[in-house]
Parts: C-alpha cells; sequence; structure tokens
C-alpha cells in the first residue's frame, strides 16, 4: 500500500474518533525518513488512546501494521511509525510544547482532502 493511501486511512480514523487539528506535512524532499508525518491532538489521555488504537485498528484491516509505537502508555505523544508515513497524537500541552510544523517547515503542509 502506498504512502498516500496509509495517510488517507489513518487520517479517516483520526477524524472519525475526533482527533483536533489534523495536519499533514510532505516531508519526502527533505528527509529520508518517510513520505509524511500526520499530527493532531486528543483532548485527554483517553481519546489519545482511542484515536491511536482507531488508528492501528483501520490500518491493521488494510494489511499494514506499524513498525513501532511508542509513547502509548503516557499518552502525551504517541508516535505510530508506519514507515512512509509517520503519525504524531499529541495532548494539546505537548503539541504546543514540541511544535513539530515549526521543526518541520521545509516540508511542504498538504491539505488532507488534496491527498
Amino acid at each position: 500500500m502506498g504512502a498516500r493511501e496509509m495517510a488517507k486511512i489513518a487520517i479517516a480514523a483520526m477524524e472519525e474518533k475526533k482527533a483536533e487539528d489534523i495536519r499533514v506535512i510532505d516531508i519526502e524532499e527533505v528527509s529520508s525518513i518517510a513520505d509524511f508525518f500526520i499530527i493532531a491532538n486528543g483532548n485527554n489521555p483517553s481519546q489519545v488512546h482511542a484515536i491511536a488504537d482507531f488508528v492501528e485498528e483501520k490500518l491493521g484491516r488494510a494489511g499494514v501494521n506499524p513498525k513501532q509505537v511508542e509513547g502509548y502508555r503516557n499518552a502525551n505523544w504517541v508516535l505510530m511509525d508506519y514507515g512512509d508515513v509517520i503519525i504524531h497524537i499529541f495532548d494539546r500541552e505537548n503539541r504546543l510544547f514540541y511544535d513539530l510544523e515549526r521543526i518541520w517547515k521545509d516540508g511542504k503542509k498538504i491539505d488532507k482532502e488534496a491527498l
């Protein structure tokens, strides 16, 4: 499965669990670690868990499993590595603190509907 299709499935799952401020950054031309970062946040640890669980379930049903998941237990920043797509699910405070959108400003911001 291609990176764009993985991203679409992940975003749909995130939207269904009411993730906030979903952003997609195309980092293909600025980094070799992935093609896309998907960044979103939840309101509390329970919602962060629910978003991460549902993304993993939906991508799993599509035949894609994460290479690695980190931060799930604490639920303040869950990183889900799917190879060409890396998903970051934050709580609000940590999203503001780490500000990945600023750090990866050299990547292209993609409208999720344009994927």
